[in-house]
């Protein structure tokens, strides 16, 4: 059972035999021979990948949820879906709440555009309004710390730039629910002390939080709760020690300081 089944209040997200496949066209290591026989019948190879597989669970108001698993377990996938950006296959979501979903970072922005003309985009992508947005913009550009650059166009922005702007837009457009993939490895070791306080601080004051992360401290600091999932399928759902502690006996290492950071 989910750790927040037992809150009287409505769930901030709940989850219900969630199932997300993929048909692909690829093939591992197709012929020149299948290629041309099948070339020749109209025929292509066609696989199914069932990248979220019959997942269920409740999100309280007030959590923090880590979501961790190796390559291809369908973290990323489950964060779209949750999203809005990908519909299920089968089951169904419900969302209590305006979603910042902060994905693959800088996703949706234009790089022929200028920095500032991205944290309007963005913005609106979030919800707010033009007037809501613009009243955030120096902010966001402060917390990215792009003064000097914020009106030049992103195609000339370092990846450390794109990444700490498409981060400073997610966590200043006061989401109800937030959703991060990966951010915690955007900037350099002052971005990330930034990134990390004000991530604590959103937890305190969003519905929700949502955190992919291979950085298991990460996990650990910032979480209240955490699910691990491997294949597509949700293995455990519980309090981030316990649910760490599994995974990792799962994947066969300790909990040293690299193995912290890097699964």
């Amino acid at each position: 059972m989910s750790l927040s089944a037992f809150s009287e209040s409505p769930p901030a997200v709940k989850v219900q035999n969630l199932s997300i496949t993929y048909r692909t066209t690829m093939e591992r290591v197709p012929t020149f021979k299948n290629a041309l026989v099948r070339f020749g019948r109209g025929e292509r190879a066609v696989r199914e990948i069932h990248a979220v597989d019959d997942v269920s669970f409740e999100v309280g108001e007030g959590t923090s949820l880590g979501i961790i698993g190796n390559n291809g377990a369908g973290k990323s996938t489950l964060m779209r879906a949750l999203a809005g950006i990908l519909p299920p296959t089968k089951g169904r979501i419900e969302v209590r709440g305006r979603i910042t979903p902060l994905l693959a970072l800088g996703v949706g922005f234009n790089n022929n555009l200028s920095g500032r003309e991205n944290i309007i985009l963005g913005g609106l992508a979030s919800g707010l309004s033009r007037k809501e947005v613009e009243a955030r913009t120096d902010l966001v550009t402060e917390f990215a710390g792009l003064e000097e650059f914020i009106d030049a166009p992103m195609r000339t922005y370092s990846s450390g730039m794109y990444s700490r702007l498409a981060f400073s837009v997610a966590v200043n457009m006061n989401p109800d629910i937030l959703m991060i993939d990966e951010a915690l490895s955007a900037g350099d070791a002052t971005f990330k002390t930034k990134a990390a306080e004000k991530m604590d601080e959103l937890r305190r004051q969003a519905r929700a939080m949502f955190l992919v992360s291979h950085s298991l401290g990460s996990i650990k600091e910032l979480c209240n709760e955490c699910i691990w999932l491997h294949k597509g399928r949700l293995m455990m759902h519980g309090e981030p020690e316990e649910v760490i502690e599994a995974y990792q006996k799962f994947v066969n290492v300790g909990p040293s300081a690299m193995t912290l950071d890097d699964l």
